[in-house]
């Protein structure tokens, strides 16, 4: 039992700390360097939509407040079926607004005014998923920079120039904004704001050594002439994407000057199925993707994770069989009880406690990550996302 308490405990400590750590270490030691200067080729901002009739005005909004030369600037927008108003405010929003007021309409109950920007919109009228959307999009496209972006969230208006102006560097092939989470106390928002900030200091630490894995969905830009067409069955185009950029020879790095706004998750059951649908998808790529140029970012920070939940539970029963053998692994049992227990109270009271928000969202996430594999395995998860 010993053999697999330290096995298991030797996993899990690299998986959440080790490798954290030094991939930390090596980035201050080692350190990618990259020219920046700004610049303003052609860009095709890329959005592909599903019943976002609450969102698309506010970030149409934002596209047309970026600060960049808007004869520069196209925008495609691919309506995967939506059966809501998405449609019609996107199309609307193809012309400028008039002062009769039409025009989209943001959550203020405003119309965001075109002043010049050409917007396409093409509908598909039977759902496909995404990466279909995302391919046709793309051959539609005249921009040198493909710049890709969700419905829900609003960009900074600096944004674009930011992660354009790495492309000044040859070497670059993908940038990826940095996400920021507007305020809001729940208990899912403390715990995933917290996870959030581990995740970016690890993405930032790969980005210097030399590329990170995959990007933030919500912003992230590759030249047009990297871009590789996504499989029609894939979960996850913002990991697949930029991996492939870094296949060919390129880096995939991290811009903490481009910026993008989000909200949290309303609740632990809508952030559990985008994880699920995030982790089965990270077991897709492990299958469909050799990662030669990153193999030990990969392994360590994605695909260990997947694993995490497994070595979690062979610590917790090796523990539990040692508690006798020592006064270690009598305070070590202890501890997992309590952590579980401060996780179980947070589920059950969701008070305003990060000491239950934190281990209630860890729990969550390593169950996500076993349904996950369950999804995959029995081919279950949908290449459409549905809303929680």
């Amino acid at each position: 039992m010993k053999t697999f308490f330290w096995v298991s405990f030797i996993v899990v400590f690299y998986i959440y700390i080790g490798y954290p750590v030094m991939a930390h270490l090596l980035s201050l030691l080692y350190k990618e360097r990259r020219q920046e200067k700004y610049i303003y080729p052609d860009i095709s901002i890329i959005m592909s939509v599903y019943n976002e009739e609450e969102n698309i005005a506010n970030k149409l909004k934002s596209i047309f407040e970026l600060d960049y030369p808007k004869e520069k600037i196209e925008i495609l927008i691919g309506s995967d079926g939506s059966t809501d108003g998405t449609d019609e405010i996107a199309s609307a929003a193809s012309r400028p607004r008039n002062d009769e007021g039409e025009g989209p309409r943001n959550d203020e109950g405003e119309g965001p005014r075109n002043d010049g920007f050409p917007l396409r919109l093409y509908k598909q009228e039977k759902r496909s998923g995404k990466p279909s959307v995302l391919n046709m999009l793309v051959k539609e496209a005249k921009g040198e920079i493909l710049v890709f972006t969700d419905a829900r969230q609003a960009l900074d208006k600096d944004s674009v120039k930011e992660l354009v102006k790495n492309f000044s560097d040859p070497k670059i092939g993908s940038v990826s904004a940095e996400l920021f989470f507007r305020e809001e106390e729940t208990q899912t928002g403390r715990g995933v704001g917290l996870y959030w900030e581990y995740e970016k200091f690890i993405r930032k630490a790969e980005s210097r050594i030399g590329s990170m894995l995959g990007a933030t969905g919500a912003l992230y830009a590759i030249r047009r002439s990297l871009y590789s067409e996504v499989p029609s069955d894939l979960l996850l185009d913002d990991m697949y994407i930029p991996m492939a950029v870094i296949q060919k020879g390129y880096r995939a790095i991290f811009d903490n000057k481009a910026k993008i706004y989000d909200k949290y998750s309303s609740g632990a059951r809508e952030e559990f199925a985008r994880k699920v649908r995030t982790l089965a998808g990270n077991f897709q790529l492990f299958v469909k993707m050799v990662w030669a140029r990153v193999w030990w970012q990969f392994i360590s920070h994605k695909f260990m994770r997947l694993l995490a939940p497994y070595f979690l539970g062979l610590m917790f029963l090796s523990n539990f069989d040692l508690v006798g053998d020592g006064v270690f692994y009598a305070v070590f049992m202890m501890a997992q009880l309590l952590f579980y227990i401060a996780a179980s109270l947070g589920m059950a009271f969701k008070e305003k406690s990060k000491l239950l928000d934190i281990p209630y969202m860890f729990c969550v996430m390593n169950a996500a990550a076993v349904e996950g594999l369950g999804k995959f395995l029995l081919g279950k998860q949908e290449v459409t996302w549905k809303k929680t």
